[in-house]
């Protein structure tokens, strides 16, 4: 396509055409002409907006883009409602690709019944593959916002699921020919379908109601990274064991192919939570059939430590993504 913005009739039919999820709060959406997308909420309501590129990966970007935005949002304790989506998309890109891209993106909020409300779409030749950008609005009522700053020293640290699992779906799908050099092929289709666990709004709803004290959705530098900022965040130490840390052996197994560390590999599925009694929160959690695990505690002081064994290591901010040394 030629540079600039994508013709409108392409906009019409490739982009507009595919957007059928429609919320009541959304009082002017996506148009051709609109700059702007209007909502309304109650008001004892209180916005929730969050933003993220997608940039690790092409395969299933409409489906990370949406999904990623509305953990997020569900990590405030808020319902995901709306988003915008802006994508840049190289000169190489055909209308088939962008319909099957607006497709994915439709059919995600379609499944969390969200509304794409606006956005941007642009031919450009400042990227080589299609970059998105998804901004999120949702709603939570005043008195119900958590934060990830809200952890206290005393209290467990709890994690949804398993870790890395968005890191490993991308992983067999990207390098899949030379994940089969080396692991049967069920291992690998298995790896692949993790991202049937990325969405972490189940957990957070769970948790919301089991009286939960902080919620941080692990993404971008991995479980190390999440626990840094839900500490940094809250002004406290840790104490963490690494092996209650819940991790999938297709996993271990993939990250020492590829010599990556699967604790700083991206984690969209996992849930990083601070509670009074952990062990209370995943009784809850396993009620509803979301798998969780205690792996440790807040504690006094500035210390963020992972105990292994007799060895102790002490978390440092979050640094580039594993994701990026494997691809």
């Amino acid at each position: 396509m030629k540079i600039g913005k994508v013709p409108e009739s392409v906009l019409k039919r490739s982009i507009l055409k595919q957007i059928h999820t429609k919320r009541e709060e959304v009082l002017l959406g996506a148009d051709v002409g609109e700059d702007c997308a209007i909502l309304a909420f109650k008001e004892d309501e209180a916005f929730v907006m969050s933003t993220d590129p997608i940039t690790g990966t092409v395969q299933d970007i409409g489906r990370l883009a949406v999904q990623i935005t509305a953990n997020d949002i569900a990590s405030a304790g808020a319902e995901p409602v709306a988003v915008m989506i802006s994508a840049l998309f190289p000169e190489s890109i055909t209308e088939e690709e962008i319909r099957y891209i607006m497709g994915q993106v439709e059919e995600t909020c379609a499944g969390l019944h969200m509304q794409v409300c606006g956005g941007h779409t642009e031919v450009t030749d400042a990227v080589n593959r299609p970059v998105l950008t998804a901004t999120g609005v949702g709603k939570v009522h005043k008195d119900q916002i958590i934060r990830t700053g809200g952890a206290r020293p005393g209290q467990d640290v709890v994690v949804s699921k398993w870790i890395a699992l968005e890191g490993t779906s991308i992983l067999a799908k990207e390098k899949e020919a030379l994940l089969l050099q080396k692991f049967p092929a069920y291992l690998v289709r298995e790896a692949k379908n993790f991202d049937r666990f990325l969405s972490v709004i189940p957990e957070a709803a769970t948790a919301i109601k089991s009286g939960v004290c902080a919620m941080h959705d692990v993404t971008e530098g991995g479980i190390f990274g999440a626990l840094w900022e839900l500490a940094e965040s809250s002004g406290v130490g840790l104490e963490i064991d690494l092996k209650k840390i819940p991790v999938k052996q297709e996993t271990i197994e993939i990250c020492n192919y590829l010599d990556i560390n699967p604790y700083e590999l991206i984690s969209s599925g996992a849930m990083l939570m601070a509670a009074d009694n952990g062990y209370d929160l995943v009784r809850a959690l396993d009620k509803d059939g979301i798998h969780a695990s205690v792996i440790g505690k807040v504690t006094d002081g500035n210390d963020r430590v992972v105990i292994n064994g007799e060895e102790r290591r002490f978390l440092e901010p979050p640094k580039a993504d594993a994701l990026y040394k494997a691809l």
